[in-house]
């Protein structure tokens, strides 16, 4: 089965081992989604299936799922999960940006900026790593690291619900890794063009995941997200790839003369 969320930046949202989705035009939230279902393959082991989200009589988005019956294999690895501090030790994103606002000397347009964010009604509890340092527009690194869970609890039920709750948390600040080393610059667009996902082992979303993600290029008005979702324990559980438009402001040319 394969479900698309159409009201936050649109993400794809699959019970299956992997989905690429492209996006073609933005989805509208008050406007019901007609899904078209193509059975293109089933297998013995593996099957395909090819969805249109359609709004408008347009299609808005396409994604292509493939799903496998568990099977067991000694060719097996994974990368090493960073090492970081456990959620318990670090403040949300609600704190940090509450420990911001305290600032006498915010700026007034950063302080818009927060409050706007803090007024948001996320769905998904965020522990940032290492948080941006918000009056420093110097270039970093392309890469971040979150602890994510969803807020509340959502218990022992079909993997395919943690898989939906999982592909909503991996689209959220993802594209902004990009930015890291243009802080400089201001946004005037940003959006995903197609967002892919791997799921590889059993997880919990209502428990703690460590998101791992990094920007390997950038240019032509686009940039190219990795992540990768651990669970706890070290397992690598999802990894996901995004791509997007990025438009920003560009400084204003100085004259010669």
């Amino acid at each position: 089965q394969c479900l698309v969320s159409v009201g936050h930046v649109p993400s794809v949202v699959c019970g299956g081992p992997t989905a690429e989705c492209p996006f073609s035009v933005p989805g509208d939230p008050k406007v019901p989604v007609l899904y078209e279902v193509e059975r293109t393959r089933t297998g013995k082991s593996f099957s395909v299936r090819s969805v249109k989200a359609i709004q408008h009589g347009k299609p808005i988005f396409t994604c292509q799922a493939s799903f496998q019956l568990s099977q067991g294999s000694p060719v097996q690895h994974q990368f090493t999960m960073p090492t970081v501090p456990p959620p318990a030790e670090l403040l949300t994103q609600e704190e940090l940006i509450q420990k911001f606002l305290q600032n006498p000397n915010l700026a007034e347009r950063y302080r818009k900026h927060l409050n706007k964010i803090q007024a948001e009604d996320v769905p998904i509890e965020i522990k940032p790593v290492n948080p941006p340092d918000i009056f420093c527009s110097e270039p970093q690194e392309p890469k971040q690291l979150f602890w994510v869970r969803a807020r509340g609890y959502i218990g022992e039920t079909d993997m395919k619900v943690h898989c939906c709750v999982a592909a909503y948390i991996s689209d959220y600040a993802f594209l902004g890794t990009a930015l890291l080393p243009h802080r400089q610059y201001r946004i005037k667009f940003m959006v995903s063009l197609d967002h892919s996902m791997w799921f590889h082992a059993p997880f919990r979303a209502d428990h703690w995941m460590l998101y791992e993600c990094e920007s390997p290029w950038a240019g032509g008005c686009r940039g190219l997200v990795q992540g990768r979702l651990w669970r706890r324990d070290g397992v690598l559980a999802v990894t996901c790839a995004q791509e997007g438009v990025i438009r920003v402001e560009q400084p204003p040319t100085q004259s010669k003369l």
